[in-house]
Parts: structure tokens; sequence; C-alpha cells
């Protein structure tokens, strides 16, 4: 019966999740990385939670970019998943496996992790064969993670990353070319980092026959400027990450040379802090 109340919970946040991804008032997704930074975010007022696979990777003493493994990975999402009440999408990098049986595999755990959406990245690292993966290939990796997520009953939300803009390997051309044949494999939504400028943002919402998401940060315009060209999902990627990072060597370093503490003003006030994690789910 218990088992039977999760699955319900898990369907309904899935179409909740889905629901949200509006051209013109876009799902604002503030990533974390661990389950204090997930529950900070929820408790800010996020309708989701999003992770950063870079800062998730590098919380775990790991680099980015496919360099960490499956269980190492979802161990750290499913404990974002078990303290927030909001839907929880995960960046999977290029998915924990090499081939298409091994990103079914992926999703499987994904989705017993409590997650409704993924990132599935198109990216190729150390391989030598270029910056991308060839577009069959990486349909074929769609279509098992869409196979995978129907056959467990969750509308899991597939979120086709594209990084032609990313990794300077293609321009909007490419971009479309490489959308429609991972949305017509089972992707949902389409992520394209790398661009936030005005006119190619609009190309891209306007070629692209499903939600587009981009990923801003200092430089890029308003999320209600990108609203207004079309766009229907905003992240931060590891922006918040890097920047909590650059708190911890700050302050650090001026211990240690200066001996003075100013660093850590502003900081969240202890009791704050800990009430948070005493009231999740």
């Amino acid at each position: 019966m218990i088992r039977m109340t999760q699955n319900h919970i898990l369907r309904d946040r899935a179409l909740a999740f889905r629901s949200r991804h509006i051209p013109g008032r876009p799902l604002v997704l503030p990533n974390a990385w661990d389950a204090t930074s997930a529950r900070i975010v929820e408790d800010a007022g996020a309708a989701a939670v999003a992770t950063t696979s870079a800062g998730l990777a590098w919380a775990l003493g790991a680099a980015d970019g496919d360099r960490l493994d499956r269980d190492r990975a979802l161990g750290a999402v499913a404990r974002i998943a078990e303290v927030v009440r909001v839907p929880v999408t995960a960046d999977i990098e290029s998915g924990y496996a090499r081939g298409s049986v091994g990103i079914g595999d992926t999703i499987r755990a994904v989705i017993a992790a409590g997650v409704v959406g993924v990132n599935i990245e198109d990216a190729l690292y150390g391989s030598g064969e270029g910056p991308l993966r060839p577009v069959a290939e990486q349909a074929e990796r769609l279509a098992a993670a869409r196979e995978a997520a129907d056959a467990a009953g969750v509308s899991l939300f597939v979120n086709a990353r594209i990084d032609t803009f990313l990794r300077g390997a293609g321009g909007v051309d490419l971009t479309l070319e490489r959308a429609a044949a991972f949305l017509a494999a089972g992707a949902d939504g389409i992520f394209v980092p790398g661009v936030v400028d005005p006119v190619t943002v609009k190309a891209l919402a306007e070629g692209i026959d499903a939600p587009l998401n981009v990923m801003a940060g200092p430089g890029a315009p308003p999320v209600a400027e990108l609203a207004a060209l079309g766009v229907a999902r905003v992240s931060i990627g590891s922006g918040i990450s890097q920047a909590v990072h650059a708190v911890v060597r700050r302050a650090a370093r001026e211990l240690l040379s200066a001996g003075t503490y100013e660093s850590l003003a502003g900081g969240l006030d202890y009791g704050e802090l800990n009430a948070l994690l005493g009231s999740g789910r």
C-alpha cells in the first residue's frame, strides 16, 4: 500500500513538472547540488528543484564531465529527492552509461530515486572522436530513456541537452537539426546551454517544436526578457555552486593570511539553517 502511494505521488509530480514548461512563462530553476542547497532552493519558493551535475560532482570530490559513476551520483540525487516536496529533475550528464541498454538502467534508477525529469547531454568527453555524439547514436540513447520511463509508468520529462554552442560545434541550423531528431526519438524538451543572445534564443524558440531551456547567469537577459523570447525553462547550471565555493576560498584565504573573518558576514543564521533542515519532509 505504501509503495502504491509513493508511485502515485511520483506520477503526480511528474505531470505537475511537465505542465510547468510553458513558453513565455518559464519554469525557473536555481540548481542545487546537495540536500541542503535543495532545501534552501525549495524554501525560496522554487516550483521544482534541478540538480547541477558539476556542482554535485564537485561536492562528491570528482570533476564534472562524465567522471562520476552512476551509483555515487544517483545516491546524492536520491538524498535531494528525499528532503524536498517539490518535483526534482536531475542532470545525469551523458546518462552514466556507455550504451543505450545502460541508459535504460540509469533511468530506472533515476525513477527509483524519486526523480521526475532528467537532462541528457550530447557532448563527448575524452573520446577523441569529436565534441558531440553522432545524432543517430544520441537519438538511440534518448529513445532508450523514453522507453524505460514509459515502461515504469512515469511521465519522466526528458530534456535533451544540445552542446552545439557550449562546445563551439555549430550554430542555429545544426542545433535545430539535432533538436528535431532528438524530439522524434522521444525527448520532451530541448536544453541549449551557452547561448543567451536574444536574436539566437528567439530563433531557437521559434524553430524548436518543444519547450526550450536556456542556461542563464551574470550578463544574461533577465528572466522576463527570456520569457518574452519564448523560453519555457531557465536554469543556471553550476552558477550558485561556483558562487558558494568562491566564498569558501575567500574566507579561507582571509583567515589564513590576515587572520580576520569579514568574508563570513552575511551568512545564514545557524538556527534558521538548522530549522530548515529539520523541517524537511
